[in-house]
């Protein structure tokens, strides 16, 4: 079941205060949707973001979810844990009572997917319908959490899956660029690089994924009930493309590049689970992939893509890396803890 007519126009999206969700809702409001959006603290954040049409709850309680989803079209489903703690615990719930509330509003679910889906078996190309053989925890739930939207669509539920590659952009706080390769508020004096030269990697700009799905959303009339795209977004198949976009970006042409110390990672693994997530992806820097968009295009008879200099220059700016060297407040050459910052996007 689709979203009617009378409810085209309303969507609610789930996890609005972070990077995914926000630069949706956004988008959508810009378009002049109605955005609807779900927190356990509606009237802090709707001083922040008045534009939108705060609710308070939870989407851990299924009455919450199903009340905010009243009247809406569509479900954006971009939550995530807080700090992506408890994955195993709370992703899948949190799933199940977004597939609930749509089935009972006749509202489509709209995914922004990643690539832990899948694991170096199904590389270097990536396609829609490649294998799933994921090796991690996050993975392994990512694929469940697709085969949950599976079942749902073949019981009447519509869905559309946009998965893209390793976010970065403005107000993209867990991903590996701001906090991997480089250090938010900092002025830049190198940058941590977690994969090798000739090693092609998968980049997302947030604001080109989130005009994707917004493109997706207004064509869904015109989908199949299970709908799953790829974005090419940035590919860099050197594996340096993205560090020469920084370095043009900070007008640094010799910007240093530090090597993510992987072995530390692998030290602490046993005693810290968080690092132990962390070396477990550690086989998408090693291995080369690329997300096709053939299906995409075909739809859109385009993908939105802002250029490379841009997409990176902003994101800068937004993490505040692009101050004057002279308030820098350490020596030029100095190395922070890399591993003090390291994280990786859902």
């Amino acid at each position: 079941m689709s979203a009617t007519k009378e409810n085209a126009g309303t969507v609610l999206v789930l996890g609005a205060t972070g990077g995914i969700g926000g630069a949706v809702a956004q988008n959508l409001n810009a378009r002049g949707w109605k955005v609807r959006a779900l927190h356990r603290n509606a009237a802090k954040v709707s001083a922040e973001m008045p534009a939108l049409e705060w609710i308070q709850g939870n989407a851990m309680n299924a009455e919450d979810v199903r009340a905010a989803a009243e009247g809406v079209g569509f479900i954006v489903h971009a939550v995530n844990p807080p700090g992506y703690r408890d994955w195993e615990r709370l992703v899948l719930p949190m799933l199940d009572n977004t597939i609930s509330a749509a089935r009972q509003v006749a509202a489509r679910i709209v995914l922004p997917g990643t690539m832990y889906n899948f694991g170096p078996d199904a590389f270097p190309i990536l396609r829609e319908d490649s294998p799933q053989r994921p090796l991690t925890k996050k993975g392994t739930i990512r694929k469940e959490m697709e085969a949950r939207l599976k079942a749902a669509s073949e019981e009447g539920t519509g869905v559309i899956i946009l998965r893209a590659g390793d976010f970065f952009g403005p107000n993209a706080g867990n991903n590996w660029f701001s906090q991997g390769l480089v250090k938010p508020g900092k002025p830049l004096t190198t940058v941590t690089y977690p994969g090798a030269k000739g090693v092609g990697h998968q980049w997302a700009y947030l604001p080109d994924m989130a005009e994707t799905m917004a493109r997706l959303i207004e064509r869904a009339e015109t989908l199949p009930p299970f709908a799953v795209f790829h974005m090419r977004g940035h590919f860099d198949d050197e594996g340096t493309g993205m560090i020469a976009a920084i370095r043009r970006a900070a007008d640094r042409p010799h910007l240093r590049v530090r090597t993510f110390p992987w072995w530390l990672v692998t030290l602490a693994s046993p005693f810290v689970p968080f690092f132990r997530e962390v070396k477990e992806l550690r086989y998408l820097w090693r291995k080369p992939l690329e997300m096709r968009n053939d299906r995409l295009v075909a739809l859109l008879g385009e993908e939105p893509h802002t250029p490379i200099d841009q997409a990176v220059a902003t994101t800068l700016a937004s993490l505040d890396c692009l101050r004057s060297q002279t308030s820098n407040n350490f020596p030029a050459g100095h190395s922070d803890n890399a591993l003090g910052r390291a994280s990786v996007s859902s």
